[in-house]
């Protein structure tokens, strides 16, 4: 999915107002080797000689709580604000995955137009040029998910000659391109046309416990990298009858993240050399909660300790609140929940504080996302709608249904003192 999150780049990347720098020393002031070492049985990847596995965060935020939380590096959509997120990942001792600006064919562009592909070469070799002697620098990538919807296996010769300028002008870092899953068709053509890339990078979502295999099903033999992962994505998993997708709630999903990354990622160290988390920050994408690990006020959810978990071993001393169970009309919201208009109905969260701290409650009615892009395009969040409601007890609330016909999502944020919270909703349809 491209997921660009130009809106919060300047926000709290390492450089804003509530951004804190680690201890980090500031050195060296110039490029860092990158490497990818084939072993006995398998491949490494060393930076300055040392073996550096991938310990990684998609997104343009908070990087200062990448390195706090045990991560190591980060993974950029593009070359926007490029300087900026480089000084910042280097002060806070992390490394930059750079994004390279390649259009994908299913944005207009057409790849049979000799003229516009060197142009776009042109303007990707520039970036390159600008920012390859930065030490913060890991790796190149090389566009973003170029097999989505497209139909011109043109764009992997494109590809490949942006490789190859890289490798001319760049000695010190890798360049891969990144796919949208992986199967045997992409993975023929790149064998065929994109032989200068250094390894793999794969976004997958709900089917990264099986990864491993369908690696190997596919006839990849190379390194390769996971460059996003995260909850079960909204087009593969349970919808409603009138097809909403079903999101899991954060407790939901800080399980999912847990045992996708054992599966997915740590099972084939022989090939795989780490990967980025999806997505250290947030955006409207289905929904407003989906895919950030943080909230647009910057709570952060119980993901964000089962990654410090999976970082380092060991989860925070304070945890995130958890959600247990959320109901609408006694209903969870995989079973299709209909209201009749301007009803009263109520609505009930179970949750706890694992460490015993007041918690409070936040409710929100947005109407359903309908003006939605594909593979993480921008979208605009809906209007928040006025919720008529009444408090009944602790985590437990009555409300009136929306007297206009259609779908809509009930949202509840459960917030403790530490701007930790847990989130989840329930799609409903009233008719």
């Amino acid at each position: 999915m491209q997921r660009i999150i130009y809106s919060v780049l300047f926000l709290c990347l390492g450089f804003g107002g509530n951004i804190k720098a680690s201890s980090h020393k500031i050195e060296p002031t110039q490029a860092i080797k990158v490497e990818l070492k084939k072993t006995a049985t398998g491949y490494e990847l060393l930076r300055g000689g040392k073996p550096y596995y991938v310990k990684g965060a998609g997104g343009t935020s908070y990087y200062y709580k990448v390195a706090q939380y045990g991560g190591n590096s980060v993974r950029t959509w593009s070359t926007n604000g490029a300087k900026d997120v480089l000084d910042s990942a280097q002060k806070n001792g992390l490394t930059v995955m750079m994004g390279l600006p390649v259009t994908p064919e299913r944005h207009g562009f057409n790849y049979d137009d000799s003229v516009a592909v060197k142009k776009q070469f042109e303007r990707v070799k520039a970036e390159v040029l600008k920012y390859k002697d930065h030490p913060a620098l890991l790796c190149w990538g090389i566009g973003n998910e170029l097999n989505l919807s497209y139909k011109n296996p043109k764009v992997w010769d494109a590809v490949n000659d942006i490789a190859q300028m890289i490798h001319e002008l760049d000695p010190n870092h890798l360049a891969t391109t990144v796919l949208a899953g992986i199967n045997k068709k992409e993975i023929e053509h790149i064998k065929a046309k994109t032989t200068a890339i250094d390894l793999l990078a794969i976004n997958t979502y709900g089917e990264l416990a099986a990864l491993p295999e369908k690696v190997k099903a596919t006839g990849w033999n190379g390194a390769y990298l996971v460059t996003e992962w995260g909850p079960t994505g909204h087009w593969e998993g349970l919808q409603t009858d009138w097809n909403a997708p079903v999101e899991e709630t954060s407790s939901e999903k800080a399980a999912v993240y847990k045992n996708r990354y054992h599966y997915g990622i740590e099972r084939d160290k022989a090939s795989c050399l780490g990967s980025y988390v999806f997505l250290w920050g947030q955006k409207q994408e289905r929904t407003p909660t989906w895919y950030g690990l943080f909230t647009a006020k910057g709570e952060e959810s119980e993901v964000i300790d089962a990654m410090q978990y999976l970082w380092t071993g060991a989860f925070p001393k304070h945890k995130a609140p958890h959600i247990y169970g959320f109901v609408l009309d006694k209903k969870q919201a995989q079973q299709s929940v209909y209201l009749k208009p301007n009803t009263n109905y109520e609505a009930e969260v179970t949750a706890m504080s694992p460490n015993g701290t007041a918690l409070k409650y936040r409710w929100e009615l947005l109407p359903e996302a309908t003006k939605v892009g594909e593979g993480g395009d921008h979208e605009d969040k809906p209007e928040t709608l006025k919720l008529q409601h009444t408090d009944l007890a602790e985590g437990k609330i009555k409300i009136v249904s929306p007297a206009k016909s259609g779908a809509y999502r009930l949202f509840i944020y459960v917030q403790d003192v530490k701007n930790k919270v847990a989130t989840a909703n329930i799609p409903f349809f009233v008719k």
